[in-house]
């Protein structure tokens, strides 16, 4: 599909996806303690003493890693590096095995317990590390990772994967990501990250355990997450798959699209790749309903009657890639057009044109939110790089067309 417009929005990507990567490059590492520095604030204020989470560092490990795969240079080369050796020297559990939750300035573990949805990250990352520099320590430590979820993780007798665990991988009482979440033993978002890490390694390393593995994933998402009748997912269920949770996330929904279709195709059963396609677009136009502003941006999310506004960096960037997908699978222009207005909210509300990188929310008003952080435990280049990488991927193959 020869469309200039094709080749200007990817230019306008490809220098976003350099101003994020150069933004992390100079501003991220932590000279004084090794590794990353655990928090920044929106206006690059590095806040002294912050803890340092295994979901920063391991977003950050596939980012650097993803962007050198696309880009190669030294100094991506450099960072994804460190990354990795931060993460295996203090992070990893030589023990017992999986990854600390929490570490200190210093490097000592301060919360030990090891959440799935972090192993999964874990994973993503040093898969990432594999397809970029051939490190036989990073598969090993990845396939590791794997039994490890395999082992202490899945539910054998009622599907799926429980929640979190000690460092003796004995299962905890108190099970929540978050204090805003549910105490339950299973949840969308920790399946949706076990199946993008398990694709992930899937493509470094095919096995045909990991791929029935991965295909159990799909039908989950397929039998017990997804409403047949609404095309919504799901957020908190019990160990019986019995619904607890009536919020509907939209960025997690249309993420979910394009990762169930990424997880078929690695696979390559061709029936369940149709299922899923169609499933995914059903789940767009859900989404295109109920979830997207007039502006063209996406709500963050819904309760009962009571609508989120605020529009929060990683659904803009996830439900762009997202509509993108569904544009691959129908043809239907309208759905690039929607991807296409989802990047120019991007560049004109989330980027922070001040201090780089992007904010964290802004308000219906229009206004950013400059209260929470640039970088922290939840903040990290992966969802804005990893949107970029799609689309411009995504572009490519369209201008092919």
């Amino acid at each position: 599909m020869k469309d200039a417009r094709l080749k200007e929005i990817r230019r306008r990507l490809c220098g976003e996806l350099d101003r994020i990567i150069s933004w992390w490059g100079k501003h991220s590492v932590d000279q004084q303690y090794g590794g990353f520095h655990g928090r920044i604030l929106f206006d690059n204020t590095v806040v002294a003493g912050a803890p340092k989470g295994i979901i920063l560092n391991s977003r950050i490990l596939w980012s650097f890693s993803a962007v050198y795969r696309f880009t190669p240079q030294p100094e991506l080369r450099d960072l994804a590096h460190r990354s990795f050796e931060y993460l295996v020297q203090f992070f990893y559990d030589r023990e017992y095995g999986g990854f600390y939750w929490q570490l200190d300035p210093q490097g000592r573990p301060i919360e030990t317990r090891k959440q799935i949805y972090a192993q999964a990250f874990a994973l993503y990352g040093l898969a990432e590390y594999v397809q970029a520099f051939q490190s036989e320590d990073a598969l090993n430590l990845a396939q590791s990772v794997y039994r490890d979820i395999e082992q202490y993780s899945r539910d054998h007798d009622r599907r799926g994967y429980f929640e979190g665990y000690d460092s003796h991988w004995n299962l905890l009482a108190d099970l929540r990501l978050s204090e805003r979440d549910a105490n339950e033993k299973k949840t969308m978002n920790t399946h949706l990250h076990i199946l993008e890490a398990y694709t992930n390694l899937y493509r470094t390393a095919p096995d045909d355990q990991l791929g029935s593995a991965l295909n159990e994933l799909i039908r989950i998402f397929l039998d017990q997450i997804i409403d047949p009748a609404s095309s919504h997912c799901g957020l908190f269920f019990d160990e019986n798959w019995t619904l607890r949770s009536e919020t509907i996330s939209f960025g997690h929904e249309i993420e979910a699209a394009w990762l169930l279709c990424e997880a078929a195709e690695a696979i390559g059963v061709s029936e369940l790749t149709g299922e899923v396609r169609k499933v995914a677009v059903k789940i767009a136009d859900r989404t295109l309903k109920e979830g997207l502003a007039a502006d063209g941006s996406l709500f963050y999310e819904q309760t009962g009657a009571v609508l989120n506004t605020d529009r929060h960096w990683w659904p803009q960037a996830e439900a762009m890639v997202g509509f993108m997908n569904a544009f691959e699978i129908t043809g239907e222009k309208h759905y690039l057009e929607v991807a296409f207005g989802l990047w120019d909210f991007i560049e004109q509300k989330i980027v922070n044109r001040e201090y780089g990188e992007w904010y964290w929310s802004v308000r219906a008003d229009g206004k950013p939110n400059t209260r929470d952080d640039k970088l922290g435990f939840w903040k990290a280049p992966y969802h804005n790089s990893r949107g970029c990488l799609e689309m411009i991927r995504r572009l490519d193959r369209a201008d092919a067309l």
